[in-house]
């Protein structure tokens, strides 16, 4: 068996077990935080401070009885929930989590890109790869035979379009800034400090501190990217998808059982994977500090790893804040900051980053 072919092996196990534990611990946490910001205890139970109170949750699901709706379309209720799954494993995969590793195995120095695969067309990888979800929501609520998980899979369908041309749109300028549709070399261009335009010595002290992340000059485009993100999630406020007070369940209201825990799973997976691509595109990925000075070399080798850790767990909690915090959007209020607002400010944020841009690197057309 070939090197590569382990490597990609491992790579393989350690997505699944990174992605599920992942789960379970945000599962625990978004549990606790809401309770908290509601003067609630929240899960208490199943192991200290309630934290395997996902797992029992998980084991419960796992042993439950089947239930098939008698009026579903057999095929396509089955398949749904498989639909919802793959795509955000496949997304998890062209997130780069550190720097290349060069390791020596069997006397061979074999470099070992600490991404599943670095695809020269990562970001519209993404975009594709993220479309297809929308389709486990709309096969799943035609496929039960019920009223309500057809209006859910209808109003995710409307959901998913609108937000994903503004998601689409606000990462043009950050591909613009970097030059490229790799995830990797978007993180490579966020390296070092910003410069100054300006000549005054203190603001050229400060600037000159803060990191080159793409969050400082492209402030619109990821806010726009975050906004689109909690849409395309199905999250707080725009959980019209799954509205309890009318549409019972939304789209997995005649699921149970393990097909159900797939549909829990693929949502918490795919807010995870919102975090890191939104960590990666506008906060330097796993750029930061490695503190090689004062840690051992094991450790500071763990610490790209650990930043993308913490960027991405920090991107959550305003998730889990968001959900505790703001009310439910009306129906017409979704679509309209989608189509009125976000849309036409990303194409407007384009052409002034293009404009900057064209400054930046070729100066004012009169100089």
């Amino acid at each position: 068996m070939s090197i590569e072919l382990i490597i990609s092996i491992v790579k393989v196990f350690f997505t699944l077990g990174l992605l599920l534990t992942n789960t379970i611990l945000l599962i625990w946490i978004e549990r606790k935080v809401v309770a908290g910001m509601q003067s609630r205890v929240g899960p208490d139970r199943a192991g200290p401070f309630g934290i395997l109170q996902t797992l029992a949750d998980a084991i419960k699901l796992l042993l439950k009885e089947q239930i098939f709706p008698l009026n579903a379309s057999k095929a396509m209720y089955l398949l749904a929930p498989i639909i919802a799954l793959v795509p955000s494993f496949l997304i998890f995969m062209i997130i780069p989590l550190g720097p290349d590793l060069d390791l020596i195995i069997n006397g061979e120095e074999v470099n070992v890109p600490l991404v599943g695969a670095d695809l020269n067309v990562g970001v519209l990888f993404f975009l594709a790869v993220s479309s297809v979800a929308v389709y486990s929501v709309v096969l799943a609520g035609w496929s039960s035979g019920s009223k309500y998980p057809l209006l859910g899979g209808v109003r995710a369908s409307a959901q998913m379009i609108s937000y994903e041309a503004a998601l689409g749109l606000s990462i043009v300028p950050v591909i613009l800034y970097s030059g490229s549709m790799s995830l990797s070399r978007i993180v490579a261009s966020q390296q070092g400090y910003l410069s100054s335009p300006f000549g005054i010595p203190i603001i050229e002290n400060i600037i000159e501190m803060v990191p080159k992340w793409n969050i400082f000059p492209q402030f619109i485009a990821f806010g726009i990217f975050f906004i689109a993100a909690v849409a395309e999630v199905n999250r707080a406020p725009f959980d019209l998808v799954e509205a309890e007070q009318e549409l019972v369940g939304g789209f997995h209201t005649e699921y149970s059982g393990f097909r159900f825990a797939m549909f829990f799973l693929a949502e918490y997976i795919n807010m995870f994977n919102m975090c890191a691509i939104t960590a990666t595109f506008f906060l330097g990925g796993w750029l930061g500090p490695t503190f090689s000075n004062f840690l051992p070399p094991f450790l500071s080798l763990f610490m790209p790893f650990i930043w993308l850790g913490a960027k991405t767990f920090f991107l959550l909690f305003i998730f889990i804040w968001i959900r505790a915090t703001l009310p439910r959007l009306r129906y017409d209020q979704l679509m309209e900051l989608g189509w009125k607002g976000l849309i036409p400010f990303s194409l407007a944020w384009i052409l002034l980053s293009s404009i900057a841009l064209g400054i930046r690197e070729f100066g004012f057309p009169w100089s």
